[in-house]
C-alpha cells in the first residue's frame, strides 16, 4: 500500500514522503489515526505543498525544540509518585509516559506531548530511570525520572 505521510512516524518517515507498507499496518493505523493518506495523483500533488509548510515550520520548531530541552535539561531530576508494594521496590502497574508528563509539569518544566516521551522498556520498580523525550527529529534530551512511592 503506498501513502503519503502528514506527521513525522518514528522509523518510517517524516510529513509529505511517500512510503510503502504493508497493508493492514496503513489500513490499521496509519490512516485512522491520520498519520498518513492515501497516496492518489491528486495528493501527490499536495506533497509538494506539505513539504514546504513543513520545511518553514522546521527551522522555528527547531529553534523552540531547544529552547524545551535546555529548560528540561535544567530541571534535573523529576520526582514521580507511584504506587508500591508495602517493603518493596516493585510497581503496582508501571509508569506511563503520560505519569512522566504530568511529573515535568509538576515539577515546573514544559509542557509535553506524551507521544514524544520514549520509555525504554517498562518502568516497574521504585528509584531512578532514565527516560528520553523526542522534542524534533534532530533533538533528543534524556531526562532522569525518580520514582518514589506515594505515601
Amino acid at each position: 500500500m503506498k501513502l503519503i505521510l502528514t506527521a513525522d512516524v518514528s522509523g518510517l518517515g517524516g510529513p509529505g514522503d511517500i512510503v510503502e507498507v504493508k497493508d493492514g499496518y496503513g489500513r490499521n493505523y496509519l490512516l485512522p489515526r491520520g498519520l498518513a493518506i492515501l497516496a492518489t495523483k491528486g495528493a501527490a500533488k499536495q506533497v509538494e505543498v506539505i513539504r514546504r509548510a513543513q520545511e518553514t515550520r522546521r527551522v522555528r520548531d527547531l529553534d523552540h525544540a531547544k529552547e524545551i530541552k535546555s529548560s528540561l535539561e535544567g530541571l534535573g531530576s523529576v520526582t514521580l509518585k507511584a504506587k508500591a508494594a508495602v517493603g518493596s521496590k516493585k510497581l503496582f502497574g508501571s509508569v506511563t509516559s503520560s505519569d512522566v508528563v504530568s511529573a515535568v509539569r509538576n515539577a515546573g518544566g514544559p509542557a509535553l506531548d506524551k507521544r514524544a516521551v520514549e520509555i525504554g522498556g517498562h518502568i516497574k520498580t521504585l528509584g531512578k530511570h532514565t527516560v528520553s523525550v523526542r522534542l524534533h527529529p534532530e533533538v533528543t534530551v534524556s531526562l532522569a525520572v525518580e520514582v518514589a512511592a506515594a505515601g
